[in-house]
Formats: structure tokens, sequence, C-alpha cells
């Protein structure tokens, strides 16, 4: 299982903070997420960038390991 974290506007599309999933690769947790909350969080995915334990990647294959923390971060506006 990995821990999927949303934040600003990917938080308002998916309708909640955070949840659990079981997911190898980062374009199977994503195909998960679009599939169980919708066309407004596609949407917003389209803009997002993910941190993996940490680690920003836009690489939908990167792999998954048990236990794993991945945020779902929107662009952020203001300075």
């Amino acid at each position: 299982m990995v821990t999927v974290r949303y934040f600003a506007g990917a938080r308002a599309a998916a309708g909640l903070e955070t949840e659990a999933r079981d997911a190898g690769t980062l374009a199977e947790l994503v195909g998960q997420i679009v599939a169980d909350h919708g066309e407004r969080l596609e949407r917003v995915l389209t803009a997002c960038s993910f941190l993996v334990d940490g680690t920003q990647t836009r690489d939908r294959s990167v792999a998954l390991a048990p236990g794993a923390v991945v945020d779902v971060l929107p662009p952020f506006a203001g300075g």
C-alpha cells in the first residue's frame, strides 16, 4: 500500500486529503485515482507534479515501494 496526499486544487478535485492505494507504479496509481475521482481530478493532474517519498518526479513509470508516500502537488501561486 502507498499513501496519497492531495494538496490545494488536487485536494478539492479528489474530495479528500489522503488515501491509501495499492499500486506498483505512479502510472498505475494515477489511473486508479482518475477512475475513482473522475474527470475533474484528471484535468488537475495534467498540471501537477508528484513527490514520491520527498523526491519530485513527473515520470509516471517510477516504481512505488510498499509504504511510499506520494504527494500530488498542483502549481502554486504566490510568493
